[in-house]
C-alpha cells in the first residue's frame, strides 16, 4: 500500500521533470523538442489521476502537486516559448540587454499568469468533475508550442506574416490567457453511452480532430483547440439540455 500512494505523486514529479527539460529546450530554441517533451508531461499528468484513482490513492497533496507540476509544462513553458516568438518578430533572438524588444516580449508572459490564475481557481471550483470551465491549461500549452513548429514547416507566406507579426502574437496571448478563465463550459469528451445519438458531438469532434491532424499536421492543434472551443459555444446555446 506505501509504494501505491506514492506512485501518483511519483508519475507528477516526472510531469514536471518534463517541464523543466522543455524549458532548457525552449532556451536553445528547440522548439520541437520541447513540444513533445510537453506532450509526455501532458500524457503523465492523464496517468497520474488514473492511478490516483486506481489505487484509492486521491490525497489533497496529490491535487496541489499535480497543479504546480502543470504550472511549469503547461504555465511556463508556453509563456516562455511565446516571449521568443515575440523577441523574433523584432528580428532578434538575442537576450542579452534589455531594450525595448524585450520589454514588449515580456507580455507574452501573460499566458503564465493566467495559467497560473486557472490552476489555483480549478483547484477550488467543485463545478469541473465531468467537463472543464474554460480551455484547460494542457490544452493551452499545446495550442502555443504548437504555433513555432507552424511556423517553421509551413511555406505559406500568409502562415509566415501572420506568425511574426508582434501584435498578432500579442492578440494570441492576451486571448488564450482571458478563454484560459473564461466562464464557457466546454462539452465533455468522455463517452459514457455507446450510442450515436448521446455521443454525436463527442465522436464528431473526434473524428474531424483526426482528419484535421493527418491533413495539417502541426497546424492541425490549434485548428482542433479552437474548433473545440467554438463547438462548446455552439454546443451551449443550441444543444444544451
Amino acid at each position: 500500500m506505501t509504494i501505491k500512494k506514492h506512485i501518483p505523486n511519483g508519475i507528477t514529479l516526472l510531469n514536471l521533470l518534463c517541464g523543466c527539460i522543455a524549458l532548457t529546450f525552449v532556451v536553445k530554441e528547440q522548439f520541437e523538442i520541447a513540444f513533445y517533451l510537453v506532450c509526455l508531461g501532458i500524457f503523465l499528468d492523464f496517468f497520474d489521476g488514473f492511478f490516483a484513482r486506481l489505487f484509492k490513492v486521491s490525497s489533497p497533496l496529490g491535487l496541489q502537486l499535480d497543479s504546480l507540476a502543470d504550472m511549469v509544462t503547461s504555465g511556463i513553458v508556453p509563456g516562455l516559448v511565446m516571449y521568443y516568438m515575440m523577441l523574433s518578430s523584432f528580428g532578434t533572438t538575442n537576450t542579452a540587454g534589455f531594450g525595448q524588444a524585450h520589454l514588449l516580449s515580456l507580455l507574452g508572459f501573460v499566458i503564465t499568469l493566467g495559467s497560473c490564475y486557472r490552476l489555483a481557481n480549478f483547484n477550488i471550483d467543485t463545478r469541473q468533475t465531468d467537463s472543464f470551465i474554460g480551455l484547460p491549461t494542457p490544452a493551452n500549452a499545446l495550442f502555443v508550442l504548437s504555433l513555432p513548429l507552424v511556423l517553421h514547416y509551413s511555406d505559406s507566406i500568409i502562415v509566415l506574416e501572420i506568425l511574426t507579426n508582434y501584435w498578432v502574437l500579442l492578440l494570441i496571448a492576451v486571448a488564450s490567457a482571458v478563454v484560459l478563465n473564461a466562464e464557457i463550459p466546454l462539452f465533455s469528451l468522455k463517452i459514457k453511452k455507446l450510442s450515436w445519438k448521446d455521443n454525436t458531438f463527442q465522436i464528431g469532434f473526434l473524428s474531424f480532430s483526426v482528419l484535421l491532424l493527418v491533413f495539417f499536421q502541426f497546424l492541425g492543434i490549434p485548428l482542433v483547440i479552437i474548433t473545440y472551443v467554438l463547438l462548446s459555444l455552439l454546443h451551449n446555446r443550441y444543444f444544451k439540455a
